[in-house]
């Protein structure tokens, strides 16, 4: 069965974007501040962008303009969930507002989307004044636009000014969700061929290219590769435009538009009482309800694959699991417990691990009890059909009930259930009927590492991020290794 990740995912490249920033849609936010005028006629925006999450909102890529709370120029290139996911460009210009809606939606959460906008207000033709270009294709179908007036000053350029990324200027809108390659050409109306290029082996494929020495980036223009944790604002233009931000450096990502990594979906219709954040890898659950399970984006049939759960909160008594489903439990054809089939590690003191087949939850006892702040490591071996699970660096031995399990050479698996392996399965995040509490759960797939890495583990392709070694043979779970390894 192939993976479910979306568009623009599988497909490698010679060009390698290998950082990304995870943004919480809460607070993050990068800024700066402009120290001389620049031209305020014509630029081009460029980034890569991967959602995590869409409510009534509408999420900004890029707000820039005075510095007030309420400017009077100002540009927007944003999301309009109030609408569904639509993708717009806003400009307001002293009382002239010039917009683009566009009729596509934008709502997938596993997909890496190119979003170029591109302006000159020189232009001689009205149609040209203003454009979006979405994986290096211009959207022509807009469900509202208002022309751009002929050779219009937006005056959102000037010093004194601020550029906002990911967040409205009066602190609101913030945008959820992983970006990369994000470019701002000032003075310039370009196409996304500038920035990437359509691959000769798969002419459907948009990928992203080498431009950094191809362009002209302006006076205010800048370039950020999100390349050095400890300066993630770090304009590498060569313009030293650089940006002010307000997180750390563990919003450092390796999941980008080259390498796409796992996460959770937070449109997935058999959860329950869960809330997602940091890029779609934490899971938070709190209070009682219905039996619920939460997904992620990809489903696996053949490899061998690793990944970390750090139980960051516990309710001590909580039934939180985190594991391994049948695919089709967590798609919602199957979203009761009495269908649910998957193995989970269980989020209490007595640590058990679940073997649950059509709704019989069995439950192996004597692996040791963990304390909140540990980490569970999975090991799946899809084509022998066999689940490891291990403590803070130590594989379970499911025969001796005790540590010393080994996925390498494949002694000591806690499961070779054919029932579940047999079929498509996923990682999941679940919780068991009327058991209130509070838990909180972080993934890491090996792009996105929400708890602190100290060991820098990658797989022996190079990918992933891990707190404890990847045992031989396994691999992170992203688009490079999918198309290497099968998946």
């Amino acid at each position: 069965m192939p993976l479910i990740l979306g568009t623009n995912s599988i497909k490698d490249t010679a060009f390698s974007v290998d950082n990304s920033v995870r943004l919480d849609g809460t607070d993050d936010h990068f800024s700066r501040t402009l120290s001389q005028s620049g031209n305020s006629k014509a630029f081009t925006f460029s980034c890569w962008i991967k959602r995590s999450k869409r409510n009534s909102d509408v999420p900004r890529l890029l707000h820039f303009g005075g510095s007030s709370a309420s400017p009077t120029h100002y540009i927007s290139v944003r999301f309009r969930d109030d609408q569904n996911g639509r993708l717009s460009f806003y400009t307001e210009a002293g009382g002239d507002g010039f917009q683009l809606n566009t009729n596509r939606l934008f709502r997938d959460e596993s997909a890496w989307y190119h979003i170029v906008v591109a302006v000159n207000s020189a232009a001689t033709e009205e149609i040209d004044r203003q454009k979006i270009y979405v994986n290096g294709v211009q959207e022509t179908s807009m469900s509202s636009s208002t022309a751009m007036s002929y050779n219009a000053d937006l005056g959102f350029n000037d010093s004194g000014n601020v550029i906002y990324l990911f967040r409205k200027q009066e602190d609101s809108d913030h945008f959820p969700g992983y970006a990369c390659e994000v470019a701002y050409i000032d003075g310039q109306q370009l196409t996304p061929t500038s920035f990437g290029e359509f691959d000769s082996d798969s002419p459907t494929h948009w990928k992203p290219k080498d431009f950094k020495d191809d362009v002209t980036f302006g006076t205010n223009g800048f370039y950020l590769e999100f390349k050095d944790s400890s300066a993630l604002g770090a304009d590498t233009s060569g313009n030293g435009n650089n940006f002010n931000y307000n997180f750390g450096a563990t919003n450092q990502s390796t999941d980008t538009c080259t390498n796409n990594f796992c996460t959770f979906t937070s449109t997935d219709p058999s959860a329950s009482n869960f809330t997602l954040s940091e890029g779609n890898c934490k899971v938070n659950k709190s209070g009682a309800g219905a039996f619920g399970l939460y997904g992620t984006n990809i489903m696996l049939s053949k490899g061998k694959w690793y990944w970390e759960v750090k139980f960051t909160a516990d309710a001590g008594s909580d039934r939180t699991r985190a594991g391994v489903a049948a695919y089709e439990s967590v798609t919602g054809t199957s979203t009761v417990a009495g269908s649910y089939s998957g193995f989970a590690f269980t989020c209490n003191t007595s640590g058990r691990f679940n073997i649950v087949t059509a709704g019989t939850d069995n439950e192996i006892n004597g692996f040791n009890s963990y304390s909140t702040g540990d980490i569970i490591q999975f090991a799946l071996d899809m084509d022998n059909q066999r689940l490891y699970v291990g403590r803070n660096g130590d594989f379970f031995n499911y025969s001796s009930s005790a540590t010393g399990g080994d996925p390498s050479s494949g002694s000591g698996f806690v499961t070779n259930n054919t029932t579940v392996l047999a079929a498509p399965v996923t990682p999941y995040a679940g919780h068991s009927v009327g058991v209130s509490g509070t838990s909180t759960l972080e993934f890491n797939f090996g792009g996105n590492p929400t708890f602190s890495i100290s060991s820098g583990n990658s797989d022996a392709n190079g990918h992933g991020n891990f707190e404890y070694a990847v045992p031989s043979g396994y691999f992170a779970l992203c688009t490079k290794n999918l198309a290497q390894n099968g998946g």
